[in-house]
């Protein structure tokens, strides 16, 4: 009776799993992970997650960053590929590419990369547009 609130409830657990990267913590390599992650720490590689990465004031990436949302306080440096939102706060200095579904940037924020809006809905409306000038 037991056991199976307990599976439960660890099943929820893990769907919303947090790992922190703490600051005067420093990684070199890939991180890969299912839950969210939040930088205050250094990280030196790739990052990838199908969650959401929080890159907190004093965090700082310099790689491939890989998930479906990014807030941004600190700062990155590499290619951001995003299939949702990337939210640059106003401390953010963000570097490099940026692959994006939406972007939210606040002022004050430093955001010197190439950046691609990704969606579907652009492609689909793109579509309908042409076809519709076609007929």
């Amino acid at each position: 009776m037991f056991s199976e609130q307990k599976k439960g409830r660890m099943a929820i657990e893990g769907i919303s799993q947090q790992n922190t990267i703490a600051k005067g913590t420093t990684i070199t390599g890939d991180v890969v992970g299912e839950g969210d992650f939040r930088i205050e720490g250094t990280v030196e590689g790739n990052i990838k997650t199908p969650g959401k990465i929080v890159i907190g004031r004093t965090g700082v990436v310099n790689g491939t960053l890989k998930s479906a949302n990014a807030d941004i306080e600190g700062s990155f440096s590499g290619k951001l590929v995003l299939t949702d939102t990337l939210s640059l706060k106003s401390s953010a200095v963000v570097e490099g590419e940026a692959e994006v579904g939406k972007l939210a940037v606040e002022p004050g924020a430093t955001f010197n990369a190439t950046c691609a809006m990704k969606g579907s809905n652009n492609g689909e409306r793109k579509n309908t547009q042409e076809t519709q000038k076609s007929a």
